[in-house]
């Protein structure tokens, strides 16, 4: 296989990238090892800052936020729910940091108003009525699933080749030129080579490896953030704790529900990592500090993600290391066809896309500008279903013919839309019900995959997907990354609901999982 660019990583940055290079009428190709938003681009809060979480600690990063969340508004409105959000104290914070909070924003160029506890009260009802301080921002929530998987669409109609399941074994060198990408089809097992005149590493928190792999080095550590879902929603804006960055500060509404987090925890496993019990209790003790309601909640699962940071200057903690990214050339490690991007936050994904591909195309000699500052995402059909509850129960009910039952009850997902998923897949690509979950929200309610998984496993049967055992083994596979995130949650009526599960899967089909 041949392309002008190879880029590795399908996060944000790398399906950034992909629509960036597309639109310029670069040939390029995307390869990942797994799916969309296999690493931190799927776990994380869905937050796009205001860049008021900054402006006290990197006012350089604050800025780049207010202006790339503006972007991003204008030119994917259908990805953001712009609910606006408020900064708040409660009584023991810190009053200096309040008190500096204004200035420090208006130093960093982010807007904020002050509110009265009051207003804030009326705002939020479930704050916790010993507010002392609030300020409203500009902040936003973000589906970042819809936002990579339609970067992807968008550049496939410009052109550009999108390989998932694709694992890098390697490179190929010659001189200072690297002259091949070794890949394996994880699925069919099949090694081939893919030549470019340009290879782009996107990789997030595996950069350092990848770079590895090509001879250079990039010093990296690894912060992990554990987060937890409610079962309803409940706020209206994103809520922040007025204070220094810290654990439970930051309480995101998406869709239905509410994401509340997070911790940061030194990680040396990228390949194990998991939220912890320890870590989900202190998130909803530091969180019910602002909204009591988090202490008694239904939660139905949690989930974490690794901040890949760049060791670009010494720094007190990982949360005091700059989240600013690094655009790595590598000429001076002698590869002058190698570039690393990573670090950044998801709100400045196209920024890094853009920094990114101007290099490329300065190496390629293309005389061609970046397109993605005014160009409006399409909103494409087959990443509609990414979107929280696209369909009421009552509309459904009105809706649908008698064929077109639902596979999924908790997040009111049809047949029919399982099987636009299924159709947008290649004839030699063996979708599987994770593949479904990724482009839809089967197995994100309460049920957590216990009905809606053997669903679409048997309806997946019907069509001929699996054969022999591939739909048990998929299920196991589907399973097994729910039940990840039930663990550290198990109480009350989460608990029952796991031990339904257990008897389901367990006790009726037999299924062990890790």
């Amino acid at each position: 296989m041949q392309t002008q660019v190879l880029i590795i990583g399908a996060g944000a940055t790398g399906t950034g990238i992909f629509r960036d290079l597309a639109l310029r009428g670069v040939e390029c190709m995307l390869i990942e090892q797994r799916d969309v938003n296999a690493g931190a681009s799927g776990g994380n809060h869905g937050l796009l800052h205001s860049g008021a979480r900054y402006v006290a600690t990197d006012p350089h990063s604050a800025n780049e936020c207010k202006v790339e969340g503006d972007i991003i508004k204008e030119f994917a409105p259908h990805c953001v729910e712009n609910t606006g959000g408020l900064f708040v104290a409660v009584k023991g914070d810190d009053d200096e940091y309040i008190k500096q909070f204004p200035i420090n924003c208006k130093n960093a160029g982010v807007p904020c108003r002050e509110v009265s506890p009051e207003e804030a009260l009326e705002l939020e009802p479930n704050l916790n009525p010993d507010v002392i301080a609030a300020y409203e921002v500009e902040d936003a929530s973000i589906d970042p699933f819809k936002l990579s998987l339609e970067n992807v669409a968008d550049a496939e109609t410009h052109g550009g080749v999108y390989k998932r399941y694709m694992k890098l074994l390697g490179f190929n060198k010659e001189g200072g030129k690297i002259t091949g990408a070794r890949v394996v089809n994880t699925r069919t097992g099949e090694e081939s080579v893919i030549e470019a005149e340009q290879y782009v590493n996107a990789t997030g928190a595996w950069a350092s490896h990848v770079a590895e792999m090509a001879g250079a080095n990039i010093r990296m550590t690894f912060a992990k953030g554990s987060l937890l879902v409610t079962l309803s929603r409940l706020n209206h804006r994103v809520i922040n704790r007025l204070r220094p960055p810290g654990d439970g500060d930051i309480l995101v509404p998406g869709g239905t529900v509410s994401v509340l987090g997070t911790t940061s925890v030194r990680v040396e496993d990228l390949d194990n990592v998991a939220p912890s019990i320890e870590e989900i209790n202190r998130n909803i003790d530091q969180g019910a500090q602002m909204v009591p309601a988090l202490d008694t909640c239904r939660y139905v699962r949690a989930y974490a993600g690794v901040r890949p940071l760049v060791q670009l200057g010494e720094a007190s903690s990982d949360r005091a290391a700059s989240r600013g990214f690094a655009l790595i050339g590598h000429e001076d490690e002698q590869l002058d066809n190698f570039i690393t991007i990573t670090g950044g936050k998801l709100t400045t994904y196209r920024l890094m896309a853009e920094r990114c591909a101007d290099l490329v195309c300065k190496r390629l000699k293309v005389d061609a500008p970046c397109l993605t500052r005014g160009s409006v995402l399409s909103d494409y059909v087959q990443t509609e279903w990414a979107e929280p509850s696209i369909l009421t129960k009552r509309e459904w009910m009105r809706r649908h013919n008698s064929d077109d039952y639902l596979l999924c009850e908790c997040e009111i997902v049809p047949k029919s839309a399982v099987d636009a998923i299924l159709d947008s897949f290649g004839p030699d690509e063996k979708p599987r019900i994770q593949a479904v979950g990724l482009r839809s929200r089967v197995g994100k309610g309460s049920c957590q995959g216990a009905f809606c998984g053997a669903r679409i496993a048997a309806h997946m049967y019907d069509r001929g997907l699996f054969e022999g055992s591939e739909g048990v083994d998929s299920m196991r596979d589907f399973l097994s990354k729910r039940w990840k995130g039930q663990r550290p949650i198990l109480w009350d009526a989460q608990f029952n609901q796991a031990e339904l599960k257990e008897a389901l899967y367990f006790g009726l089909l037999n299924l062990e999982m890790d």
